[in-house]
């Protein structure tokens, strides 16, 4: 199968395109033009506009260079914070905890 003819979920798809968007409005909020974004993040200025667009054929290194470029690079390690995750691990948690009994030294 070569990378071309990969298509992710389209949930995947869906975030991707939020990404991009998401990108592209905070290049703009800057009031900074896709060449300077682009030239900071050392890509063409296609290629941005392929981030923009939420393009999945885009490495996630280059959306990654792309938050850097804006600022932005702190915001990808909040993939990590999964409030699922913290809820199953809640559930998990004992819901007491005794002391233990000492034990005599003879």
């Amino acid at each position: 199968m070569t990378s071309s003819a990969y298509k992710p979920a389209l949930s995947a798809r869906h975030a991707i395109r939020q990404i991009g968007a998401n990108l592209k409005r905070a290049r703009l909020r800057r009031k900074l033009p896709m060449e300077v974004v682009a030239d900071r993040a050392r890509i063409t200025r296609q290629t941005l506009a392929k981030v923009e667009r939420g393009d999945t054929s885009v490495s996630i290194g280059i959306y990654a260079t792309v938050m850097h470029a804006l600022g932005l690079i702190d915001k990808l390690g909040d993939v990590a914070n999964d409030p699922m995750a913290s809820m199953l691990e809640d559930e998990a948690l004992p819901k007491r905890i005794r002391a233990r009994k000492k034990v005599s030294e003879s």
